[in-house]
């Protein structure tokens, strides 16, 4: 008897996810290189003469995965490495190599100044207390330990008063150990207004340190104040580098940044989102009119509901207070979530999608068609900005690479 021919499954007939993914990968995320790139070269034409760029690349490239990010953004002409703690910045720079400038931009545990020195990283101080242990670090090692000192000048979080700084200042520039490699600030309010005034008060505290350091025979080589807002607003803010997080990723720093640059004439700047998170379509259900879905019964079908389930949930970095306001796309097309995210699980509503089926890639952030949602989407869908959305991903989602989406320029 002649054997029946298998007939290939759902899963089996449907493209669910590129090549190259670890075996049992459900989600995952693209990162656009292209896209990486063109947004370092949109910072640097916006660059004043002879200032340098700073990927900041803490929080794993802000979720965007330091193992791609780090050696694209040096490619594209970034200068120097922004990253948040020891760990990050031995990581970068296994990945960069020596000789690429790493600033570590906040907290060092006294215990661990040693090991930043034998690294050739420069350090954020605002502690007295730690040059000692820089000093000591320095001589062990033969390498002199490298001082950026952070000036506080409204933020109040971290950094010191004036006066502190200047006495830093001295004692670093009086020791042959300690290089003043950089005299820092950061912004508390250029980005969540386009009411600039309280920056520029910033940036006048700023100016005078940097007056009264200069009038003591000190000049760090790198004074350093703009964030993407600044970087894109005020050249003025830019000194000797400039220190660009979000913006690399493609995402303004909020509306009024954006609102400002328009109101600046400044409509040719683009950034370009870099990042794209999709899942495989797990199963497609009917529930009937009257039927609920997901925990607590906060969704209720009014019409008999083709419901596609994603295997991702807040574990995978979908926020719970996504539930019921956001929007997934399949095929083109606008999908809603309904019932509540749970921890590995979401639903959507495909009802209206007739080709949803399960193997299917739905797209959470990035295009599909000519539709698209943006991490911008999910934080105002869910009461927060682009910056938690993106670095709250989970580390453990596999990240790979595209090219090919973005006209060089």
């Amino acid at each position: 008897m002649a054997r029946k021919t298998a007939q290939p499954t759902e899963l089996e007939t449907v493209a669910a996810r590129p090549k190259g993914l670890p075996a049992g990968t459900v989600s995952w995320l693209e990162i656009d290189l292209d896209a990486l790139a063109a947004n370092v070269r949109a910072f640097r034409s916006r660059l004043a003469p002879g200032a340098r760029l700073m990927a900041v690349v803490k929080s794993n490239a802000y979720g965007h995965g330091a193992e791609l990010v780090v050696p694209a953004v040096l490619d594209a002409g970034a200068e120097w490495l922004g990253v948040g703690n020891l760990a990050e910045a031995l990581d970068a720079r296994r990945i960069a190599g020596d000789g690429v400038p790493v600033l570590i931009l906040q907290h060092v545990p006294a215990q661990d100044l040693p090991d930043a020195v034998a690294a050739d990283l420069a350090v954020t101080v605002y502690d007295g207390a730690a040059l000692e242990r820089l000093r000591r670090a320095a001589r062990r090692t033969g390498k002199p330990a490298r001082v950026h000192l952070k000036l506080e000048t409204g933020t109040h979080r971290q950094g010191l008063p004036l006066e502190d700084v200047l006495a830093l200042a001295r004692e670093v520039a009086s020791a042959p150990e300690l290089r003043l490699e950089g005299l820092s600030t950061h912004f508390a309010d250029i980005e969540d207004t386009t009411d600039h005034r309280f920056a520029m008060e910033q940036l006048a505290r700023f100016r005078d340190a940097v007056g009264r350091l200069e009038a003591e025979g000190i000049r760090p080589r790198y004074r350093h104040a703009a964030c993407s807002a600044a970087a894109v607003l005020f050249p003025e803010t830019h000194f000797d580098m400039v220190r660009v997080g979000i913006g690399l990723y493609g995402q303004w720093p909020s509306r009024e940044t954006f609102v400002s640059a328009r109101e600046r004439g400044l409509s040719g700047f683009r950034l370009v989102p870099v990042l794209a998170w999709k899942a495989v379509i797990a199963q497609v259900k009917t529930v009937p009119p009257g039927g609920y879905v997901g925990y607590g019964r906060t969704w209720r079908a009014t019409r008999a509901t083709r419901i596609a389930v994603l295997p991702v949930g807040y574990y995978e970095g979908y926020t719970r207070s996504l539930s019921n306001r956001a929007y997934v796309l399949v095929a083109g097309r606008r999908a809603p979530v309904v019932g509540r995210i749970c921890m590995n699980m979401m639903m959507a509503d495909v009802t209206d999608i007739a080709e949803a089926a399960a193997g299917m890639p739905a797209v959470l952030i990035g295009r599909s068609g000519e539709e698209e949602i943006r991490a911008g989407d999910l934080a105002e869908w869910s009461g927060t900005i682009a910056y938690e959305v993106l670095s709250r991903l989970n580390p453990a989602l596999p990240r790979i690479p595209v090219r090919g989406t973005v006209t060089p320029g």
